[in-house]
């Protein structure tokens, strides 16, 4: 079953197209990797779908509802369903990690006891390994651990749908495979849907269970990850070439 299903979906900023006329589902309890180059409009995609940017024309449905961008009910309730690991982490230096988790508990429900607060930021930053961390500050926390903190408040109000931007940007090979790890064990302990933007072939290969590839404005593939190689397609050929030279290098 899909938890997203989008329609001629055309997505962009003011008068200017980015991705055009595009039609996809994103299956629950896998993990759908967005992948293209930079620039492509993988970001402006989950923008979208996240309810922080309005399409241009389409539409989409979540969990069997069309989003409705016009209702603040609609907006809400997919803010209450979705998590996002913004590319960066963008976390607040000046909050503690727990104070950071916290937030969006604090926002969609702000008469929570304090203890039941804590109870979440806790199950939640022990779900990433973070929970010794939880007093330190952003600047006190290596990238991965960043990264690992921010998927903490991504989760912390027990999502239905987790957004990852870039998830591995920025991080040494070692760090990034660690947290391929863990979005791995997410997806398998509970249940987890997940969609990863991103363009690390190695990443890709890992974690993906479904693929969406854009380019050059549309929708180059939409499957699974497996039927990927046997795509008739020039774009994912020349694409996933990068992995190979880099692997004779």
């Amino acid at each position: 079953m899909d938890i997203i299903s989008a329609r001629d979906l055309t997505v962009g900023y003011g008068r200017t197209e980015i991705l055009r006329d595009l039609a996809f589902g994103i299956p629950e309890g896998r993990i759908t990797v967005v992948l293209g180059v930079s620039g492509s409009g993988k970001t402006t995609l989950l923008k979208t779908l996240a309810g922080l940017l309005p399409p241009l024309a389409g539409e989409f449905d979540f969990a069997g509802s069309r989003v409705d961008y016009g209702s603040e009910a609609s907006l809400r309730f997919l803010y209450g369903k979705i998590g996002v690991l913004y590319q960066g982490g963008a976390l607040l230096n000046g909050l503690s990690l727990s104070e950071n988790v916290a937030l969006p508990v604090r926002m969609h429900y702000p008469g929570m006891p304090e203890g039941m607060v804590r109870d979440m930021v806790h199950a939640s930053l022990a779900q990433v390994e973070m929970a010794a961390s939880a007093d330190k500050y952003p600047s006190e926390l290596s990238g991965g651990m960043r990264k690992r903190g921010a998927l903490a408040r991504a989760l912390v109000l027990d999502p239905d749908l987790v957004f990852c931007d870039e998830p591995s940007s920025g991080l040494d090979p070692i760090t990034s495979s660690l947290l391929d790890d863990l979005l791995l064990r997410l997806k398998e302990t509970f249940k987890m849907t997940l969609v990863v933007v991103t363009h690390e072939l190695r990443s890709i290969e890992r974690v993906a269970d479904r693929v969406l590839v854009v380019n050059d404005g549309g929708l180059h593939f939409s499957g699974k990850y497996a039927d990927l190689a046997a795509a008739d397609d020039e774009f994912i050929r020349t694409f996933f070439l990068r992995k190979d030279r880099h692997d004779d290098a």
